[in-house]
């Protein structure tokens, strides 16, 4: 039989969603009873509520109730996981006012309309107070992470003597880079409907962790886990987000339970930039000393980054600094400072984006001091071990991904002269920059079962989030069984399947494949060891390796005369179905080896010189990133994190009033995202790998790794192509023309 896994399929869902047959969280279920929530928002920086007047909301048509700080019911906990500071968020416990956009009330009416115009006669008075808004304004207050990366990492690391290396070297570059707060602004707003029957209630959730979302809501509301139902049958999009448990989805099962009544709460555009995270806003200073020949003998990388005054989230730039590049001499610090905005959270590639915008761009300015084309001091740098932890890497193809994407972009009939090539009045320039982000897997379980007409149906309690998972995990039971794909179906979105963690940080397929993996073997086992068994004279005795399965039918392939259909075996065991259920989690690898992917990205540029106007014009990706389950939906990957990559580069940029803390462009009409006319030629090469090291499969995550280092890319090519160096993202036209 053909190999399954490593085609490009088409996604399972993708006739529904083209054809708008998905239901998505705010669709998934019918309530005759249903009645709809409406948030409202604090309108000020800093404070405290002094009074509510709802009167004239409780007069309106259709209203229910109001949920306040002065009658919501109070919760058994309102402690947020270590992972998960966002779920600290204020939940109507308190009058205390952190910044603005803050929920305040929840109003609860029986249709959307209804809701939106109760909610909008609310009045609230404040006890204003003066808000610190500007990461600029508190860099004098940052401080040393208490909780960096849930305790897994140090915030600081060093090795060697940086400072006397960095003062002694032939070449330094000493410049700070700055990245903006950034938006997710999935197109699938954040939505929830909560449901209660007697004392156990469903979630239908648009989330990224369905187990999560179970455990958060349980701990909060003080009711058993196994009361709470969570189902997400398809996410659209989320990109970080929407991997933590944000206020609306408990406020919402708190307005269910007053009320008696299902409510479903879906966020406007507006509500997405202040109430479920945001990317971190960073300064980041970059020292790099080296040879006259590029050899680095001293690397700094030092982050201050924002958080909120109510809970901390550390943008974790300086992680890559830490193996990127060979050096004995080594120092990176994380800092935060409190000032008066909502939390940042995760957004995809958190850390390695920002942080390899900085450092990619701090090589390319050193590549340009010592005269090294920026690929050949990248090898010149290269790290063959994590010289930090000391460890080898489970796979590491990064020169391939050199070699192969300079290759395809024609790398080598580059100018290396500033402002050396043109195409009429427009300035040409190209840049590159390297990718990479950790390979990360944890437990989670799969369940598989085989039906008695040969199919199979294989369940996990994870969730697609866009990325093809119910392909991917068709896909690799059916091999793992020795069934034709399309004899498989896939089933996950629900809390009541094998549980699996966050799709967040390129996990899932790492974490979920292996264990479906595991359970379609041990399933096959049980029918082949059925076949074998002395109540089946057809197949009696007969060794598993011998056993063929095809068109559910099971044959000798030393005697194809003997042969029994799955339906005749089952149903002489009187079996409708059999089921297996398997576990899969890390060992000891992350121990002995440093696990992460690696890419390569090639970026053209044409620069208006006069309107400062920048067109990326080709964009090449060369990725190694294990073994590739489905390329065909790999490669869609790469493709989309390589556009959100040139979104961070020239157009994404949330920008706050200082004076009252309220986000201006809090929409998609103010907010840059890049549209179809932004994206140039994409050119994507996926580079062979299998990490066996780091699961059976060699398999590793790809969602987060296309956009690490496109940023960096643009910004090199733009200096390239004009002679001007921005270091402070986005790159707009203002920046080049003023500079």
């Amino acid at each position: 039989m053909d190999t399954i896994i490593g085609q490009g399929l088409d996604r399972s869902e993708g006739r529904l969603k083209v054809t708008g047959a998905v239901r998505y969280a705010a669709e998934q279920v019918e309530f005759a009873n249903l009645a709809w929530g409406v948030l409202v928002q604090a309108s000020i920086g800093k404070g405290s509520i002094s009074a509510i007047d709802s009167n004239a909301a409780q007069q309106a048509p259709g209203f229910i109730a109001i949920l306040t700080h002065e009658n919501a019911p109070r919760l058994a906990s309102n402690k947020a996981s270590a992972m998960q500071p966002g779920e600290a968020y204020p939940l109507l416990q308190d009058n205390v006012i952190h910044y603005n956009g803050q929920h305040v009330a929840l109003v609860v009416a029986e249709t959307f309309e209804q809701a939106t115009h109760a909610a909008a006669l609310v009045k609230l008075s404040y006890a204003e107070e003066i808000p610190l808004t500007r990461l600029e304004r508190a860099t004098d207050k940052a401080k040393k992470p208490k909780n960096f990366r849930a305790g897994d990492e140090e915030p600081d690391a060093s090795r060697g003597n940086p400072a006397a290396a960095f003062a002694d070297a032939a070449v330094k570059i000493d410049e700070t880079y700055t990245t903006p707060m950034e938006h997710h602004n999935p197109m699938e707003p954040h939505a929830v409907i909560a449901a209660w029957d007697g004392e156990a209630m469903t979630l239908y959730s648009s989330t990224q962790a369905i187990a999560g979302s179970q455990k958060r809501v349980s701990e909060s509301l003080g009711i058993p886990l196994d009361k709470v139902h969570v189902v997400n049958l398809y996410v659209g999009g989320g990109f970080g987000s929407k991997g933590s448990t944000w206020p609306h989805v408990t406020l919402a099962a708190m307005a269910a339970r007053v009320t008696r009544r299902p409510i479903k709460l879906v966020l406007t555009r507006r509500q997405m930039f202040t109430a479920t995270g945001y990317r971190s806003k960073t300064i980041q200073r970059l020292r790099l000393g080296a040879a006259a020949d590029g050899k680095l003998v001293a690397v700094m990388h030092d982050t201050i980054a924002q958080t909120a005054t109510f809970g901390e989230f550390v943008e974790p730039s300086g992680l890559a600094t830490e193996m990127m590049y060979s050096t004995p001499n080594l120092a990176v610090t994380h800092r935060v400072a409190a000032i008066n905005v909502g939390i940042p959270t995760f957004m995809r590639a958190p850390g390695e984006a920002s942080g390899m915008y900085a450092l990619e761009s701090a090589m390319d300015e050193l590549a340009y001091a010592t005269g090294v084309d920026p690929v050949q001091l990248r090898l010149i740098n290269y790290a063959e071990k994590d010289e930090q932890k000391d460890l080898p890497f489970t796979s590491k193809t990064l020169r391939e991904c050199y070699a192969q994407g300079a290759a395809s972009f024609g790398w080598a009939q580059r100018s290396p002269a500033v402002r050396a090539t043109r195409s009429g009045s427009l300035l040409i320039g190209q840049g590159m920059a390297s990718a990479t982000y950790p390979s990360n897997r944890s437990e989670a379980g799969a369940r598989v079962r085989i039906l008695s007409d040969g199919s199979a149906i294989v369940q996990s309690g994870t969730q697609d989030i866009g990325t093809g998972t119910y392909t991917t995990m068709r896909m690799v039971a059916a091999e793992a069984l020795g069934f034709p794909y399309e004899k498989v179906q896939a089933q996950l979105g629900d809390s009541a399947f094998p549980k699996a963690p966050v799709s967040g940080g390129s996990q899932t397929s790492a974490s979920v494949l292996p264990a479906v993996w595991a359970a379609a073997k041990a399933a096959r086992a049980k029918l082949l060891g059925l076949a074998s068994g002395p109540s089946n004279q057809a197949l009696q005795g007969a060794a598993a390796d011998d056993i063929l399965i095809a068109d559910g039918v099971l044959s000798l392939k030393s005697d194809p005369a003997r042969k029994i259909s799955i339906h005749e075996l089952m149903a002489s065991a009187k079996l409708s179905a059999i089921e297996a259920k398997e576990t899969a989690k890390p060992g000891s690898e992350k121990k002995n080896y440093s696990a992460h992917s690696f890419g390569a990205h090639f970026a053209e540029v044409s620069a208006d010189p006069d309107l400062g106007e920048i067109r990326v014009t080709r964009l090449t990706g060369a990725f190694a990133a294990g073994r590739i389950v489905n390329a065909k939906t790999a490669r869609s990957q790469y493709i989309g994190g390589m556009v959100y990559g040139l979104g961070m580069g020239l157009t994404e940029a949330t920008e706050i009033d200082a004076r009252s803390g309220r986000i201006v462009n809090a929409s998609l009409a103010d907010y840059l995202v890049p549209v179809n006319a932004d994206v140039p030629e994409i050119t994507v090469i996926q580079v062979p790998e299998a990490d066996t090291v780091f699961n059976p499969l060699g398999v590793k995550g790809i969602g987060e790794l296309p956009m690490v280092g496109v940023a960096a890319a643009i910004a090199n090519a733009v200096y390239h192509a004009t002679g001007i160096r921005i270091r402070d993202l986005p790159i707009r036209p203002d920046k080049l023309v003023m500079a």
